[in-house]
């Protein structure tokens, strides 16, 4: 226990005693936030030659303590201590020796009131403080000769550069004399002016052969000091790394995980990988700089390696070694980079940004278990040592779980799995283990941040009810409470097809996402799509409306599909075959909005245009720099639907709709190109629906 410790737990009146050794002249707040500093310093007996320092470096410490306050209620303290440093400043800059004196002085009285007021004497050092009091005098030491020699680097500068200064003047009075001789003739004036150049000339000479046998003299004593301190460091890290840390295995191993668990992965791999796809990835040794590697920067390696080899590693390493090199699964091209030192942040780091994961290796797969169930991770792995090779790391991490598919209709299932591990993986959790079950407000929550972060907008509790109703197959008339503790199993997830469809709930909400995020963000965000709403809801909803009035759902039969439901003449609600990304691509859904007169109305009573007209696309009012005319698509009903009431009132119900008191139809749309030329009296169209359409509801 240091001596100031010891101080803390005296009784008050002995404490008392202490603060009155120190008095005026010295703070006691600079004795509390220096104790280890000055009782290192003050225990062996400095030479005078070290003392000379003993002020700034009192100084500067006292200063780095005060800067590193930054709570408010540290502000008075900070104060005290900088109004300290510039009074030992002012006072002891020219005799540090007094202030030592008197600080040697202060901690033996302390000694004594510790010993009276205990009884017992002060051990002053036991044996792991006293190595460390000689380590860090030993580093003080070899400090103040750093100093020193570069006080000795400036004087040697300064000197050169009086030599360079001399030298050209003495080369200046040489071309003096030159041209004294060469200008014309040889006059007493001009005799007499050249012997006194002459002489200057000598004297420079002079001067400037004994300044190069000073610089030279000097050259070499810096070398010989550089090569000292070179081995004086060697010595002290010689110490710390054989004696402290390699001997003493519990803390070679926690320096060991210390280091370890730098290494980090700053930019992960994408977690959905697809074969011969280029991606990226970046790692980050967070110590690098400390540790000084970046002298020889360690190159990282990649390999990608199954759910079982993670397992066998992880196990591994906690029982203290590595064990065998992990079974790669694939082959992975520029899968090896060297690491970069930044000088800012004193980091290595290493991007990889060309890996190409070429063939992968399937481990067997059993039940009803697919290639897009397999989770596979990256390890990233290097080595390198420190203090001469004294000490060796082998450093490695694990990417984020990935899954690997070839062919683009696999990512849907190869999400689920991902969604899920991201989601519901436990914290510390074996490679790669998630539960078969989560409750349904768990999985709500993920469904409503995925959604959000794909499309900007949110999910209302009314649309995780819907979401909730289909992933269940069933209407739920519980509260939101009960509902957010029914569980949902893996398979309900992204397994088990939905009632009448070919296709999962996962299947079905990712296509959803994806629609809305490239093609209906903005109508989302604004509130124009009611999106999810049965279709029954919606026929009930708008028979109560005025005909023209519309509502745009997400289609339940067509993955990716939205349709328009309106009410017609005699509150006939009809539907419009869904529209899905291959149509919304050929034109947007609020041009094919605009193109429909039936549509007046957006649900409840909102004209079509004042909510959507900013999303229509300006026409063409000019014809194209190469002299052809840009067609138009338009979308149109077939001519069968007519707006008039006589035709709404002749067709009988739909045999096929939802509800009985609700005429509903399901109509294909069909798409034009127009080609207008008014002042021609000219205009063609040319029907597309043959190759957009889809069937659905």
């Amino acid at each position: 226990m240091s001596l100031w410790a010891r101080a803390q737990q005296l009784p008050q009146e002995s404490l008392q005693q202490v603060r009155a050794i120190y008095g005026d002249h010295f703070p006691i707040e600079v004795r509390h936030c220096l104790a280890s500093w000055i009782e290192s310093r003050i225990w062996t007996t400095e030479p005078e030659e070290q003392q000379r320092y003993f002020v700034e470096e009192l100084v500067q410490e006292i200063q780095t303590n005060a800067d590193l306050m930054l709570s408010p209620e540290m502000f008075v303290t900070q104060m005290k201590l900088k109004e300290a440093a510039n009074n030992f400043r002012v006072q002891y800059s020219h005799e540090p020796h007094k202030l030592y004196a008197y600080l040697r002085r202060c901690l033996a009285l302390e000694m004594e009131v510790i010993q009276n007021a205990m009884g017992t004497p002060y051990v002053a050092q036991p044996h792991t403080e006293r190595k460390y009091s000689e380590l860090i005098t030993g580093l003080q030491n070899v400090r103040q000769k750093v100093s020193m020699v570069g006080e000795e680097i400036r004087s040697l500068q300064a000197n050169i550069e009086s030599f360079s200064l001399q030298y050209h003047e003495c080369l200046k009075n040489k071309g003096h004399i030159n041209y004294l001789q060469q200008s014309g003739p040889i006059t007493a004036e001009r005799r007499e002016l050249e012997a006194h150049l002459r002489v200057q000339i000598e004297d420079m000479e002079r001067k400037l052969n004994a300044l190069v046998a000073q610089i030279n003299q000097s050259q070499m004593e810096l070398v010989d000091r550089m090569k000292d301190n070179i081995a004086n460091l060697r010595q002290l890290q010689s110490q710390v790394l054989d004696e402290e840390l390699i001997n003493q295995s519990p803390v070679t191993s926690l320096l060991s995980t210390l280091v370890t668990s730098t290494f980090v992965i700053e930019k992960q791999p994408p977690q959905v990988m697809k074969t011969n796809t280029r991606f990226t990835a970046t790692v980050r040794l967070l110590v690098g700089g400390q540790l000084n590697v970046h002298m020889t920067p360690p190159r990282v390696t990649v390999v990608i390696i199954s759910e079982q080899q993670a397992q066998l590693l992880l196990k591994s390493d906690t029982q203290g070694g590595r064990g065998k090199q992990p079974v790669e699964c694939g082959d992975i091209l520029n899968n090896s980079g060297c690491m970069e030192y930044q000088h800012t942040s004193r980091q290595l780091s290493v991007s990889f940004r060309n890996m190409q994961l070429r063939k992968i290796k399937r481990a067997e797969k059993k039940g009803t278990e697919s290639v897009m169930d397999e989770k596979l991770t990256l390890l990233f792995q290097s080595e390198f040592n420190v203090g001469g090779g004294e000490l060796v790391f082998q450093v490695w991490t694990l990417s984020l779980p990935v899954v690997v598919i070839v062919h683009g209709n696999q990512e849907p299932h190869g999400w689920a799995t991902v969604t899920w591990d991201n989601a519901f993986s436990p914290p510390g959790r074996v490679p790669f283990a998630v539960p078969d079950k989560v409750t349904w407000g768990q999985l709500a929550e993920t469904l409503r941040i995925k959604f959000g972060s794909a499309t900007g907008g949110d999910l209302s509790e009314d649309n995780l009810r819907f979401l909730a109703e289909k992933i269940f197959r069933s209407v739920l008339p519980i509260s939101t409470m009960e509902l957010n503790a029914m569980a949902v199993s893996w398979t309900q997830f992204c397994k088990d097809a939905l009632p009448e469809r070919n296709f999962t709930f996962w299947e079905w909400f990712y296509m959803v996402v994806k629609v809305t995020r490239d093609y209906l963000r903005t109508l989302w965000c604004d509130r124009l799509i009611m999106g999810f709403i049965q279709k029954k809801q919606a026929e009930e909803m708008l028979a109560k409306c005025p005909p023209g009035t519309f509502l745009l759902r997400f289609s339940d039969s067509e993955l990716g599909g939205i349709t328009i439901a309106w009410t017609g003449e005699g509150n006939e609600v009809f539907s419009l075959q869904p529209f899905t990304s291959r149509d919304l691509m050929l034109r947007s859904l609020a041009d094919r909005i605009l193109d429909l007169a039936q549509l007046q109305f957006l649900y409840p009573n909102v004209a079509k245009d004042d909510v959507f007209s900013k999303y229509y696309t300006k026409p063409e009012n000019e014809m194209l720099k190469n002299g052809y005319v840009k067609p138009v698509l338009v979308t149109t009903l077939p001519p069968y639907m007519s707006p008039s009431p006589a035709y709404a009132h002749s067709h009988s119900p739909d045999s096929h709709r939802n509800t009985p008191s609700v005429q509903s139809r399901s109509l294909r749309v069909t798409l034009y190109t127009t080609v207008k030329k008014p002042h021609l009296g000219i205009e063609w169209k040319y029907g597309l629906s043959d190759n957009i359409v889809r069937h659905g509801s």
